[in-house]
């Protein structure tokens, strides 16, 4: 019977805070990854995930596809996580989550890969906002290139390192007032270790090809409810005060070029205007987190294993148990 090492799998974007996670969930299962990304110096922390030898990491940038083809010679299987939440220099959506996306199922196709496709719920080519309207062409090009790809569309991802619950929580500890965007939009938060899981699977084979998924977690919450578990997480009572998406997008205006946790963009704005839920036809066809056998974490339980840190009594609060 064949291992899985023989098996290399190529993942771009696998250093970021979903890529650590699928690349420990491959490792665990004894595949050789190849982790492309625009900076391998600062792979690092990806070694220790896996045994010596098995993490290996190149160079690559999707606006480049001769980079991306050259990342996926002799690989098996091409993962793409690659997205951005905000636009910054030359990474542009179209650019990076459109035209890279399809730059990957090209090199795929090509060198007789497999494919999976990791998007994101609110793809739409009709939205308002384009970062939506960049992930439906991702979409677009990944099928039109790679036709048995199998693509993943989560709702927010919480867990550690997190750009979601950590900067809120972060946001509490500063500020007595948290204003709050779309606070009765309703997400479907889903643990990044359950997508993980999810995106392990499509490598196993064990999800459809040519399918687009949902993945969600166990509650729809509205952002107001989601907010509230964090501080009380936290042991924070900031005043939360709801914007009216008119005045949010006014002030996006102006907190696009804030730094770090009080950045906020237009188009974010635009996309806390829809409910970020999995579909109704999706959990009929099955192609939810339950259709592949996972079931997921709820926000309230795993949020204290690392939001304890944010907790009021300091730096030093005491672990959970």
């Amino acid at each position: 019977m064949t291992s899985n090492i023989d098996t290399l799998v190529t993942v771009f974007g696998g250093s970021g805070f979903l890529g650590r996670h699928v690349v420990s969930a491959l490792a665990r299962r004894d595949y050789r990854i190849r982790v492309a990304v625009r900076r391998p110096e600062l792979t690092g922390h990806l070694q220790p995930l896996g045994r010596v030898g098995q993490i290996h990491a190149v160079q690559a940038n999707l606006r480049y596809p001769e980079s991306v083809a050259a990342a996926m010679r002799g690989a098996h299987v091409a993962i793409n996580l690659v997205g951005i939440l905000a636009e910054g220099g030359r990474q542009k959506f179209n650019a990076v989550q459109g035209t890279g996306a399809g730059n990957v199922a090209q090199a795929a196709a090509s060198a007789g890969a497999r494919m999976v496709h990791v998007s994101a719920i609110g793809a739409d080519p009709d939205s308002p906002a384009r970062y939506a309207r960049s992930k439906a062409a991702g979409e677009q090009a990944v099928f039109a290139a790679a036709p048995q790809a199998t693509i993943f569309r989560p709702s927010v991802v919480f867990g550690p390192e997190d750009q979601f619950t950590n900067r809120f929580a972060g946001l509490a500890r500063l500020s007595p007032v948290l204003p709050l965007v779309g606070a009765d939009t309703k997400l479907q938060p889903v643990y990044v270790g359950d997508v993980a899981t999810a995106v392990a699977d499509a490598v196993d084979g064990l999800a459809k090809p040519g399918a687009i998924y949902e993945l969600g977690g166990p509650e729809v919450l509205t952002m107001r409810e989601i907010i509230r578990i964090i501080l009380q997480t936290t042991d924070r009572n900031p005043l939360l005060v709801p914007l009216p998406f008119g005045l949010a997008s006014l002030q996006a205006m102006l907190l696009q070029f804030a730094p770090g946790a009080f950045k906020l963009t237009p188009d974010q704005v635009r996309m806390l205007e829809v409910d970020n839920v999995v579909s109704e036809a999706a959990k009929t066809a099955g192609l939810t987190l339950q259709g592949l056998g996972i079931q997921p974490d709820s926000l309230e339980a795993v949020v204290p294993s690392y939001l304890w840190r944010f907790r009021k009594t300091g730096q030093f609060a005491r672990r959970p148990a």
